[in-house]
């Protein structure tokens, strides 16, 4: 199965961060279909989904900046009460480790995606794939 690959831009804390990795990505017709941010005092990781992740790579690292390409797994499930606790079950019950994850709505009571970083992304692809729990490619993910 083809993985979800994600950006991840290290970046120190100050303003104008966001806006020069924004600019690069437009330069480059490049897609942002998801961020998130997480910052300490000093730095920050700027993760990014985008619908050309090595284009996004390579422009990022050639304009200087601290950027890694990681897999993630795009997790599909219920929007209901108990969805996450299902695959949350699933990881526990085969001791994978998270560490890292967000989630979004796809259809309101219906369907969510949780996007999820492991060291154990092999155990965790067959331990979800083996349960019926849908991961979803890079190509389904950037069609939502």
């Amino acid at each position: 199965m083809e993985r979800v690959q994600q950006i991840s831009v290290f970046a120190e804390n100050k303003p104008g961060k966001i806006e020069k990795i924004t600019a690069i990505l437009t330069e480059e017709r490049i897609n942002i279909r998801a961020i998130t941010i997480a910052s300490g005092n000093r730095y920050g990781v700027i993760k990014l989904l985008v619908n050309e992740p090595m284009r996004a790579f390579e422009a990022l690292k050639k304009k200087g900046l601290s950027v890694a390409l990681n897999p993630v797994l795009a997790v599909e499930m219920e929007d209901s009460p108990g969805g996450l606790h299902k695959v949350a079950c699933l990881i526990k019950e085969h001791k994978i480790n998270v560490e890292d994850a967000c989630g979004f709505v796809i259809e309101s009571g219906k369907r969510a995606v949780l996007l999820m970083e492991t060291k154990q992304i092999e155990k965790a692809e067959k331990a979800l794939l083996s349960e019926g729990i849908r991961l979803l490619s890079e190509k389904d993910l950037y069609e939502l």
